[in-house]
């Protein structure tokens, strides 16, 4: 008998099934489509724009009209005599926000997992909540209150019988102040993820732990970390994805030219050489330069994590 030889696939079949697929599920689609839409207008939408980086942009001649002029605006900034102490602090902010900002909300969600008293524990939920839905702007307005030279905070200090410090003109304050007040405005929201990730782990392993002797130290230890920790790992993952991109609405408010040394940032300079001066191209470059370390980062730490942990983002 002679076998039958198979047909391939009208060319138009492959799509036909995927009109099928998006027709049975259109409904997830619809709800999908606003962050779908809001993503490829605002997002990927303005990525042809990158073009002006390496051209001298005029508004008047459009973004396709400037003179090409190659890397000139990349090896400007990295001959700048401001570069690497921009990079400097941008990096500095960035590490301090990962050592001290990172593990602030896991320890807050981890005591707030054992805190039995109920009214208590939502009590504290709610106010440590509260500074995430604060204004950037009234947040610096209170520390700048807070620490000024006639504020509580010197008032406590003349009190022991110390002189006064002005905090926001001090270049070596600067650090501190900004990672402080970033914990204290978003380790409350930060936690909640923290805490679907406890209330996801099985009560029958805490009560295994109970049964072999295990302390409630012990078993956070062995048992709430472990349960977490994939969690951790990936959110971990995409933060040092942004490792040279520090926000720069909250620095702009709280620096002066005094704390320049510390304070100013990539973002900032950008902000002041791309906006204040109309330097587009040049700023164009320089968050160029930012999305490319920023991708080798987070490509590098989600291969390192995949092989130590098995856990990573792709």
């Amino acid at each position: 008998m002679k076998k039958k030889t198979e047909r391939p696939p009208a060319s138009g079949g492959k799509m036909r099934r995927i009109g099928e697929i998006i027709y049975r599920e259109r409904y997830l689609w619809l709800i999908a489509l606003p962050g779908i839409l809001w993503y490829a207008i605002f997002t990927y939408g303005p990525m042809y724009g990158l073009v002006i980086a390496f051209e001298q942009y005029s508004p008047a001649r459009g973004i396709l009209g400037g003179p090409w002029v190659g890397f000139q605006w990349f090896l400007q900034f990295f001959n700048s005599q401001f570069c690497w102490q921009l990079i400097r602090n941008t990096l500095l902010l960035s590490i301090y926000s990962l050592i001290f900002s990172f593990p602030a909300p896991i320890l807050l969600a981890i005591l707030l997992n054992e805190v039995k008293c109920g009214w208590f524990k939502k009590a504290a939920q709610t106010i440590s909540y509260l500074p995430h839905f604060i204004s950037t702007v009234i947040v610096v307005g209170m520390v700048v209150n807070f620490l000024a030279v006639d504020g509580p905070v010197n008032a406590l200090i003349q009190m022991s019988g110390a002189e006064p410090v002005n905090f926001m003109a001090k270049p070596e304050w600067f650090r501190t102040i900004y990672i402080a007040s970033g914990i204290w405005q978003g380790i409350g929201w930060n936690s909640i993820i923290y805490l679907a990730a406890i209330s996801g782990i099985d009560s029958q392993l805490y009560e295994a732990a109970t049964v072999d002797g295990a302390s409630r130290l012990r078993q956070i230890w062995s048992v709430t970390i472990p349960g977490i920790l994939p969690t951790i790992t990936i959110l971990l993952i995409m933060n040092v994805g942004n490792i040279l991109s520090v926000g720069y609405e909250k620095i702009i408010l709280m620096y002066n030219s005094a704390t320049y040394e510390t304070a100013d940032v990539i973002n900032t300079y950008v902000y002041r050489r791309g906006i204040g001066i109309g330097d587009f191209s040049f700023g164009a470059a320089v968050g160029m330069f930012q999305s490319v370390v920023n991708l080798i980062v987070i490509l590098a730490a989600n291969t390192v994590s995949r092989k130590v942990s098995e856990t990573s983002l792709w």
